[in-house]
């Protein structure tokens, strides 16, 4: 299938790649066919709407050889893909992550369930492809982050408004490669285009690699702001969750406990081979919360 050949569904317009694809496949290096969006609910900005409970009711009038599955990779049922494949889907790229790699060991159930969704989407989302005759590729992520709408490097953000200083687990010495959605949505059209990424599942990191210190002292540069990094060492870390754990015996906290410590390890991939297949080129970490 030659680049830019026939129309492009995108599952997902909520999502933060989705939401980036918008401007990328109208932008100078954007999609020549017919482009729509779907959401699992009616959004204002006129998407489709499609429940992945039911994906037979969606029927779009028009057929789509591309699409860009923006959801969880878990959520791409064989029923759904089926329904897809009906409607012409000749190619997909879907989003996975690498926490599939960095959180296999956590101690905490609900982080290794995640790796284990991962696992099991992806499988599911090969096995139907080769069996179906669709050419495949799947992204996974490092830290995603769009100012004010992610769950990551925007949340260091509120932290840092909230209580005018942040803290680390020293030396916070962990290597970590924010990218940003924008430069995903790219990824996304780019893969597509590329008869080399057919097949194949790539992991997309940031244009550079930086401690989580020097991470969250960029957030502050961002802000105008003086870096204000307070240590905290790990055994008050413990002290803390113990408390908050006795006081709330129902909640969950270990996971935050080893949000904490995952500081000082080192969450670093490799994307030449992105670059090499399909151009990726991600740019550095420089957030603008303007």
């Amino acid at each position: 299938m030659e680049s830019d050949q026939g129309n492009l569904l995108v599952v997902g317009a909520r999502s933060l790649v989705g939401r980036r694809l918008r401007d990328a496949v109208t932008g100078p290096e954007g999609w020549k066919g017919e482009v729509r969006f779907t959401s699992r609910q009616q959004l204002a900005n006129q998407s489709l709407v499609l429940d992945f409970q039911n994906p037979e009711v969606f029927q779009p009038g028009m057929r789509f050889e591309n699409v860009v599955f923006c959801t969880p990779v878990w959520l791409g049922s064989e029923r759904l893909f089926r329904h897809l494949h009906s409607l012409g889907m000749q190619r997909l790229v879907a989003f996975s992550s690498t926490s599939l790699f960095t959180k296999e060991t956590s101690g905490n159930e609900a982080e290794r369930d995640v790796v284990r969704q991962l696992l099991d989407g992806e499988k599911s989302t090969i096995d139907f492809c080769e069996g179906a005759g669709v050419a495949w590729t799947i992204l996974r992520p490092t830290l995603i982050y769009d100012e004010g709408q992610d769950e990551n490097i925007s949340r260091i953000y509120s932290t840092i408004r909230k209580l005018g200083f942040f803290p680390v687990c020293p030396p916070a010495s962990g290597l970590r490669q924010p990218v940003h959605a924008r430069d995903l949505a790219m990824a996304a059209l780019q893969a597509l285009r590329s008869e080399a990424a057919q097949g194949q599942a790539y992991n997309l990191s940031g244009g550079e690699s930086l401690t989580y210190r020097a991470m969250v002292a960029r957030i502050f540069e961002a802000m105008g702001r003086r870096p204000a990094i307070v240590a905290v060492p790990e055994s008050l870390w413990r002290f803390v969750f113990g408390v908050l754990k006795t006081l709330q015996p129902h909640r969950d906290l270990k996971q935050n406990l080893d949000m904490v410590l995952r500081m000082n390890r080192d969450l670093w991939f490799d994307h030449a081979p992105a670059t090499r297949d399909f151009g990726y080129s991600p740019e550095v970490f420089r957030p603008d919360f303007k």
